[in-house]
């Protein structure tokens, strides 16, 4: 369990610069220089989602149980995911949908984090999708008072809230029938 907790530590610490200290995070990358910040930031990001994805397989072998969800909740779960590909999608092809919510990553996040909680009800899962979940939240808040940093989209379009939807309703469709259980070796269904 602490290969996880550190994991999240390192993983959700690096995201949540912004939220803490943004101007800290902005005088660091002047001082170090955007490319060697963007470096530091992503090595650390991968090292956290290393040990996330290690410690979480370890705490699936110990598992501790919290509450045990009933089965109706798996199928709440199936419904509130069908939205998080397309919402992901819509981050980098923005149309109405990325207008509309203004941070579909952060809304898609939420939405993943929280059919998780609702689906598992292990400690490791409590630790790992409600860390998500809180600082999905904080982001969201925060993002109220702070500069705003350009994402690299491509240009706005009515015609990529069909792609967005289209592209991540096929993304759900092979993740729920195939790629979940290959990728975690858990079966959704």
């Amino acid at each position: 369990m602490t290969t996880l907790i550190v994991g999240l530590i390192l993983f959700v610490g690096v995201h949540s610069l912004s939220i803490i200290n943004e101007p800290f995070r902005n005088r660091l990358s002047v001082a170090m220089g955007e490319g060697p910040f963007k470096g530091l930031y992503s090595l650390v990001s991968l090292a956290g989602l290393v040990l996330i994805v290690w410690g979480y397989g370890a705490a699936r072998m110990d598992p501790t149980v919290i509450y045990t969800p009933p089965g109706w909740l798996k199928h709440l779960a199936f419904l509130l995911l069908l939205p998080v590909f397309p919402l992901l999608f819509a981050t980098y092809f923005p149309g109405r949908i990325k207008a509309k919510l203004g941070h579909p990553m952060l809304a898609a996040v939420k939405l993943w984090a929280l059919a998780h909680l609702l689906a598992n009800g292990m400690l490791h899962d409590l630790l790992l999708f409600g860390s998500f979940l809180a600082w999905a939240v904080a982001d969201r808040i925060s993002m109220k008072r702070r500069t705003q940093r350009n994402i690299p989209t491509l240009p706005s379009s009515k015609a990529n809230d069909i792609i967005a939807v289209a592209g991540g309703l096929a993304v759900y469709v092979v993740m729920v029938m195939w790629a979940h259980q290959w990728l975690f070796g858990v079966a959704p269904a």
